[in-house]
This record gives structure tokens, sequence and C-alpha cells, in this order.
């Protein structure tokens, strides 16, 4: 798989359709995110998916056709959202149905030019947006949000981190968990010792050749033991 993305491109402009933009001002302020920014490495549009409304309550639900609890999302206003835009693929709608997103997910959002994310709320989506707007719906996992907001963000960070400029150490990234492997060595560091719980001694012998042999046998043991049980 291809490296992190190279500096001497375009920078990635990220859309967000969403009736909370307020959601993410902080989380896009600070860190990370903000970091990738300011490097000229991303560009952030946060549209309110109320601003695509033609009623004075600016209302995105309604109820569902064939009854049930809940209120569904409109079509509309994602249509008109993404097409005021002018967003092109990938456009990916948060959803519980989606496929979960990974680590290779996020390298080839941050390989590309333009990333489009669809927050849904209330009970569900209108269908018609996932089979004729998205070209992809991803989840965080097997639970619930109150919305598609948190997962959003969250793909987000996985993805700007991986830009040039985010992070003073792209070092740091190549080395995490899930980058073209599976999770990553336990980390130590000073003091040695705290509390009479000590750093494994080859961490503190010097020796790299040993060190390296340790932290790729921990990852591992790490990696199949967050398998579980395979079943008899």
């Amino acid at each position: 798989m291809t490296d992190v993305r190279p500096a001497n491109v375009r920078p990635l402009r990220i859309n967000v359709v969403t009736i909370f933009p307020d959601f993410f001002t902080t989380p896009l302020g600070l860190s990370i995110p903000s970091r990738a920014r300011e490097a000229g490495a991303v560009e952030y549009r946060v549209v309110d998916l109320r601003d695509f409304t033609h009623d004075r309550h600016r209302t995105v639900d309604d109820y569902p056709y064939g009854g049930g609890p809940g209120m569904v999302m409109k079509p509309g206003p994602f249509f008109e959202a993404v097409e005021g835009l002018g967003a092109r693929a990938p456009i990916v709608l948060m959803s519980a149905r989606g496929k979960r997103f990974s680590q290779a997910d996020a390298i080839r959002f941050s390989q590309g030019d333009e990333l489009t994310l669809l927050c849904g709320h209330y009970k569900d989506v209108d269908q018609r947006v996932a089979d004729h707007l998205a070209t992809e719906e991803l989840s965080l996992g097997d639970f619930v949000l109150s919305g598609g907001e948190p997962a959003a963000l969250a793909i987000i960070d996985a993805t700007v981190r991986l830009l040039p400029g985010a992070m003073s150490d792209v070092e740091s990234a190549r080395t995490d968990s899930f980058f073209e492997r599976g999770l990553s060595a336990p980390s130590y560091t000073r003091p040695p010792e705290y509390r009479g719980l000590m750093v494994p001694d080859v961490l503190l012998s010097g020796d790299h050749k040993r060190v390296a042999e340790w932290k790729e046998a921990e990852a591992r043991r790490l990696t199949e033991l967050s398998k579980g049980p395979q079943g008899s």
C-alpha cells in the first residue's frame, strides 16, 4: 500500500453535511486537525443541512412511510447540500449499515483530493440518499450513536493525521497500530521504575536489534490476543 500523502499536492478538501455544525468547531480547531489546516494540507467546509430546506421551520425529517417509531431524514436537503458543494466522490454516509471504517480507508481518503461526510440523525436517513447520492456507507462498529457527527469526526481525525504537516514526526504515524500491520507494541517512557512497576529490561538495554525483535514479538502477541477465541 502507498505511504502517506505526498507533500506536493493540493490540500484535501473535507466537506461535512450536518444539522449540528457547531459540533465540529472546537475539535477541528485543536491539535492535529488544526495543525493540518495551518500547514495547508486540508480545508474544512462544514455546512448546515437546514440551509437546504424550503419551509419556515427548516424541516429536515418526516414520518416514515409504512409506519413505525422515530423520524426519517428527508432526501432533498442532502441532495441539494451535496450539489451546492459541488462535491465529488467519495461521498460517505455515516450509517450503522455501512462497512466498518479501517486504517486502510483513512489512508485512501488521505491520498484523495476531496472527501464528503454525510451525518444522519434521528431514526434513519431516507434510503435514496444511500442508494443514489452516497458512494459508500461507513460505520465505526456494531453500536449506535445519536448521530453521524462523532463518527465523521473520528474519520476526519484518522485521515488528516496522515497529511503532511499534521504531525511533527511522520514516522509516528507509520508506526501506529493498523498502519499496514496489526497492533503496535506497548510503549514506555521515563522513569524506568514507578511505584515498583518496571520498564521491560530489553528497552533499557541499548541493544537495537533486541529491542526491534521485542517490539515485533509484542505486536504479534497483542494482535493475536485482540482477535479473541477462534471457536472450537
